[in-house]
């Protein structure tokens, strides 16, 4: 797992963009992923343990895609 920054969060629709060195251009997340009980949900600045993927086409644009996202205490 690679430490990321959350760029942008949108709780309606249930994504946002994650950022790390990693995943150049920004790594596309959906709530599911989110390893939390309760409401999953992120905002932008939190920092975050992600683990991606290139699955080979663009998801929504983005190169990357999160498999899965564990919030790191604030």
């Amino acid at each position: 797992m690679v430490t990321a920054t959350v760029r942008e969060w949108h709780d309606e629709e249930g994504w946002g963009v994650l950022d790390s060195p990693e995943t150049p251009g920004g790594c596309w997340a959906h709530f599911s992923h989110i390893q939390v009980k309760g409401f999953r949900t992120l905002s932008p600045g939190q920092q975050v343990d992600l683990q991606w993927e290139a699955p080979g086409f663009k998801q929504d644009g983005y190169s990357y895609r999160a498999v899965d996202i564990v919030p790191r205490p604030a």
